[in-house]
C-alpha cells in the first residue's frame, strides 16, 4: 500500500553536514595517507581518540559550562555526566597525553587525522562536521620544535603537489606583537585586542587598510564602517613599520628576507622584554630553518600572522596558498590558508600541577581537497568489471565466473573491482548501470555464447568512442565496436580484459 504523502518522512540533511560521494572520499584519503606519509617519515606516530569527550575536558572551547550544549554537541549519560562530541582533536590529544603522561616519551610527537564536530552557525564553507589533520610535539619548549613542525608541514605541501611559489608556510610569534606594543605604550586590554584583528586583516586588505583599522577606522566597500584601534598616526606607522608592511599591498611578496626582516625589527629603535624574547624565538626558527635547507620561498617570518587570540602562547603559523584559479562561472578564488597551528603550552598543564610545552599545526582537509580538486581535471575513477545477468536460471554459474574472475585480476598485488549485476533488470539497464558506475568493461554470455563456450567482452570506452564515429545503427550492428568473443576460460578472459584496464 502506497504511503500517504502527509506521512512520508522528508528526506534532508541537517543544516551544516553534508554527504560524501565516492569521488570526495577518494581524494580525502588519498591526500591523508600522502600527509601521512610525511608526518611518520618525520618520526610523528599515528594515534586515535575518541569522538567523544568528558565535556569539561574542552576547557576554553567550552563556553559557558552552564550550557553545554553551547558550541558543542552535548549530551549526559546514564551518571548524569556531561559529554560533548570533540570539538577539534588538540583538547582530546591534551587530555591523552595528561592521563598517560608517565609512560609516554617526551617529547611526544604525534599525529590524528578524523572528525570534529562544532554546533554553530553554518554558512558558506561553514560546517558544523569536518575533518581535521593534525600533528603535535608535547614536550619540548624549544623553538626548534615549531621550527619542525613548519618544515614538515612545508614537505607536506610538496608531496600534495604544489610547487614553489604556490604556497608559503608564515611564521611569527604572539610575544613580537605583545612586545611591539609594550614598547609602544599601548595598554593591555581591548584596544590590544583590536589591534592584534587589525594586522590579522593585513593578507586581505594591506597597509593602507590595516593603517586605518589602526587608527580611527574603515569603511569598506558597502560602506559598513569598522571602528579602529584609536592609536595615534604616528604610533600606527612605527608599527607597521616595524612590521616590514609599509607600503605593501596583500597580494605583494614580503619586503624582506628572513633574515632582514628580523634585523629590520631590531633596527626598529623598540625595545621591551617580550620584544626581546620574541627576536630571540624568530632568530632560533631561522637558524633552524636555513640549517636544513628550507628557504623562504616555503617558510617565511610574516610578523602580520595572528592566530588564536586566546589559545596560543608562542609562535604561531599559518600555510596559504598563494595561486588562484578560474571557477566555473568565470569568478577568480584564492583558497589562502589550508592549515595553521602554533605553541599552546598551557592546555596540557589544564590537567596537572604544571605547563608542558607543546606545538602543533593542523590541516583543513576539506579546503585543501578543494584547492588540489581545483587544479587539475580529475578522471573519475575506474569502477568495476561487470558481468552481466543473462539468464536468471544460471545465477550460480555467473556468480562463480565472477568469484574465479576477482581472484584471478587481482593477484600479484593489483586491486581490480569485479561484480555481478544482481539487480532485476535486462541488458539494456545492465549497461547503462555499469555506465554509470564507469565500468572498464562488461562480460556478457547468453545461451548461444554459452553452448559455444564463449563470451563476449565489450569495452565500455571504446564502445563510446567509437558511437561518436558511426552514424546508423545497421552499421553499429555490424561493426559490434569494441566488443570481442573469446574463450569462456577464465584464463582468456583475463588476457582480454588486462589491456582494457591499462
Amino acid at each position: 500500500m502506497a504511503k500517504n504523502k502527509a506521512n512520508r518522512t522528508k528526506a534532508h540533511l541537517p543544516r551544516g553536514f553534508a554527504d560524501r560521494s565516492a569521488g570526495d572520499i577518494r581524494r580525502t584519503a588519498a591526500m591523508i595517507d600522502t600527509i601521512r606519509g610525511i608526518y611518520e617519515r618525520w618520526g610523528f606516530e599515528h594515534v586515535e581518540t575518541p569522538f567523544i569527550e568528558y565535556a569539561d575536558a574542552l576547557g576554553k572551547f567550552l563556553p559557558d559550562a552552564d550550557r553545554p550544549n553551547e558550541g558543542v554537541f552535548a549530551f549526559q549519560d546514564d551518571d548524569e555526566a556531561w559529554l560533548s562530541l570533540r570539538y577539534d582533536l588538540t583538547a582530546p590529544l591534551a587530555r591523552m597525553v595528561a592521563e598517560n603522561f608517565d609512560r609516554l616519551p617526551k617529547p611526544y610527537k604525534s599525529y590524528r587525522a578524523g572528525w570534529v564536530f562544532r554546533n554553530e552557525k553554518p554558512g558558506p564553507g561553514r560546517f558544523r562536521q569536518f575533518l581535521q589533520c593534525d600533528a603535535d610535539i608535547v614536550g619540548a619548549a624549544s623553538p626548534i620544535a615549531d621550527a619542525e613542525i613548519c618544515m614538515m608541514a612545508a614537505e607536506a605541501m610538496d608531496a600534495l603537489g604544489f610547487h614553489s611559489g604556490e604556497y608559503v608556510v608564515r611564521v611569527s610569534t604572539r610575544a613580537l606583537m605583545d612586545g611591539l606594543m609594550d614598547a609602544l605604550a599601548v595598554p593591555p586590554g581591548p584596544q590590544r585586542l583590536t589591534v592584534l584583528r587589525a594586522v590579522d586583516k593585513f593578507d586581505r586588505l594591506g597597509a593602507e587598510g590595516v593603517g586605518l583599522l589602526l587608527t580611527g577606522g574603515r569603511k569598506d566597500e558597502s560602506g559598513d564602517f569598522t571602528p579602529g584601534a584609536g592609536l595615534a598616526p604616528d604610533v600606527a606607522e612605527r608599527l607597521i613599520e616595524a612590521l616590514g608592511l609599509t607600503g605593501q599591498s596583500a597580494s605583494e611578496s614580503p619586503k624582506y628576507s628572513n633574515a632582514a626582516r628580523i634585523d629590520a625589527l631590531a633596527n626598529a629603535g623598540l625595545s621591551s622584554e617580550a620584544l626581546d624574547g620574541a627576536m630571540e624565538t624568530l632568530s632560533a626558527i631561522t637558524g633552524a630553518l636555513s640549517a636544513t635547507g628550507f628557504g623562504e620561498d616555503k617558510v617565511r617570518i610574516d610578523p602580520s600572522v595572528v592566530r588564536g587570540l586566546e589559545y596560543y602562547t608562542g609562535p604561531v603559523f599559518e600555510a596559504e596558498l598563494t595561486f588562484s584559479v578560474t571557477a566555473p562561472d568565470g569568478s577568480v578564488q584564492r583558497f589562502g590558508s589550508v592549515g595553521g597551528g602554533g605553541r599552546y603550552d598551557g592546555l596540557v598543564g589544564r590537567f596537572r600541577s604544571q605547563d608542558v610545552p607543546a606545538t602543533g599545526y593542523s590541516v583543513g582537509v576539506s579546503r585543501m581537497a578543494a584547492a588540489l580538486a581545483a587544479r587539475m581535471d580529475e578522471m573519475p575513477a575506474q569502477g568495476p568489471v561487470i558481468v552481466t545477468v543473462m539468464d536468471r536460471e544460471h545465477t550460480a554459474e555467473y556468480q562463480r565466473l565472477t568469484a574465479k574472475l576477482r581472484a584471478a585480476l587481482n593477484r600479484e598485488g593489483l586491486s581490480v573491482p569485479v561484480e555481478m549485476y544482481i539487480g532485476d533488470s535486462g541488458m539494456k539497464a545492465q549497461l547503462k548501470y555499469a555506465d554509470r558506475r564507469n565500468s572498464p568493461c562488461v562480460i556478457i554470455q547468453g545461451s548461444d555464447e554459452r553452448a559455444a563456450g564463449k563470451v563476449q567482452i565489450k569495452d565500455l570506452e571504446a564502445g563510446k568512442r567509437a558511437a561518436e564515429e558511426i552514424d546508423s545503427r545497421e552499421d553499429w550492428v555490424a561493426a559490434r565496436p569494441a566488443q570481442v568473443e573469446v574463450e569462456a576460460s577464465v584464463e582468456a578472459i583475463v588476457a582480454a580484459v588486462r589491456p582494457i584496464l591499462s
